[in-house]
């Protein structure tokens, strides 16, 4: 749903003059479907007030609003800070990518699409196995020159029935990242092998930023679609 359309149901949602709980939950529902970013966030709140502002008769009742729009305003100076908050960076050579990316995995309850160009390392296809026998919704994307290297973990986890789709252009498919749940992403130079825990000097970022999420599970569904196979 795009803003326009959430706009009209803010201003649908004033005309009783409160929030009923079925309109926070029909609004709950459709901020959950629209990316929003904190530009788009800040425009949203401007105009909630404008259209609280244009209902407002009485002069002090007005400026009590007003005092409440600066009020938010201040507040939300801190937003970056608190998203900030909600991203980490690890390193290897060490096992900190390695076990950010198992524990973000043993968390995952819904749904996983994994993009990574190679998976050797034993101990995430145990992960992503588990993640699959437990009833999540896996799909992975990887690369056709890797998947059969020596130690590759691709063929083991298609053969146990794991949605899976392989880059087939005579170009590499160098993407290493993952989206969980809809909510968390994996991202960085770190591939999924034990010499990138072991030796390489490589990092991940795991993210909760929704536009960031949305731009990783938007690009993951076109790349899916257009690839051949399961």
């Amino acid at each position: 749903m795009d803003t326009q359309e959430l706009d009209r149901a803010l201003a649908a949602s004033l005309e009783d003059g409160r929030l009923s709980r079925a309109e926070r939950q029909a609004l709950s529902e459709i901020l959950a479907q629209t990316p929003l970013d904190g530009a788009r966030l800040a425009q949203l709140r401007a105009r909630a007030f404008a259209l609280a502002k244009a209902r407002v008769g009485d002069p002090r009742a007005l400026e009590a609003l007003e005092w409440v729009e600066d009020l938010v305003r201040l507040l939300a100076r801190s937003e970056p800070a608190a998203s900030g908050a909600r991203s980490r960076a690890c390193f290897s050579p060490g096992d900190a990518c390695l076990r950010t990316i198992l524990s973000e995995l043993e968390r995952t309850e819904k749904s996983a699409d994994i993009c990574v160009f190679t998976i050797t390392d034993d101990r995430i296809a145990h992960a992503l196995l588990a993640l699959h026998q437990r009833g999540v919704a896996l799909r992975v994307i990887t690369d056709n020159d890797k998947q059969y290297d020596g130690g590759s973990d691709i063929d083991r986890l298609r053969r146990a029935g794991i949605a899976l789709k392989v880059d087939e252009t005579e170009h590499h498919m160098h993407h290493k990242f993952a989206v969980l749940d809809g909510a968390t992403l994996l991202n960085g130079s770190y591939n999924w092998t034990r010499s990138a825990a072991a030796f390489n000097e490589e990092n991940l970022v795991v993210s909760t930023d929704p536009a960031l999420v949305h731009a990783f599970a938007r690009h993951f569904a076109g790349m899916w679609a257009a690839l051949p196979g399961h």
